[in-house]
């Protein structure tokens, strides 16, 4: 199961949860799923700046790695996996997934996870806070189009990760 949303939706905090309650839940981020990629070249950003200069999100791009996909779809074959992150390379890798959840939220929530976020800086440079916003409210409207379920992840963390668990009883022989 793909778990994405904009930045700030709480993929990786609904990530920690799935993982607390004992399902295979990994983050694209920070499992090495997703990498920084130069959109021109094609070639991968080994250290990105940060804070990144004005016009580097129009350059570089956040991509998912399929190979990476495939192999926790291979050892998933059996059992429930959730895969949570968001790339603009979605698409390469849809086909993976059994079911796609979107995480979704409203602006002013957006902008208060983004400041008072710790676990990851994206969001809180000038740059990186406009692209988020920019992206917020395209994101329902987009997964709707793709048949996702759609969640509303500005409800307390508990029942968001319970309505996650929900969109998956409709899968046969989801098992931990």
């Amino acid at each position: 199961m793909w778990v994405t949303g904009n930045s700030g939706t709480g993929k990786s905090t609904v990530c920690g949860m799935l993982r607390a309650r004992g399902y295979l839940a990994l983050d694209a981020d920070e499992d090495g799923f997703s990498r920084w990629i130069d959109r021109a070249k094609g070639e991968v950003v080994v250290d990105p700046p940060y804070p990144v200069p004005g016009g580097w999100l129009d350059r570089y791009g956040w991509a998912i790695v399929r190979g990476r996909v495939e192999t926790l779809a291979e050892e998933s074959r059996f059992r429930i996996a959730f895969l949570c992150g968001s790339a603009e390379n979605e698409a390469d890798v849809r086909d993976l997934f059994d079911l796609i959840v979107c995480l979704v939220i409203d602006e002013d929530t957006l902008r208060h996870r983004l400041a008072t976020r710790t676990t990851n800086a994206f969001g809180q440079h000038p740059e990186e806070l406009a692209a988020a916003l920019k992206w917020n409210p395209r994101m329902r409207a987009i997964y709707e189009g793709r048949g996702a379920a759609i969640i509303d992840a500005s409800k307390p963390v508990t029942e968001v990760v319970d309505s996650v668990m929900g969109a998956v009883q409709g899968l046969t022989g989801a098992t931990r």
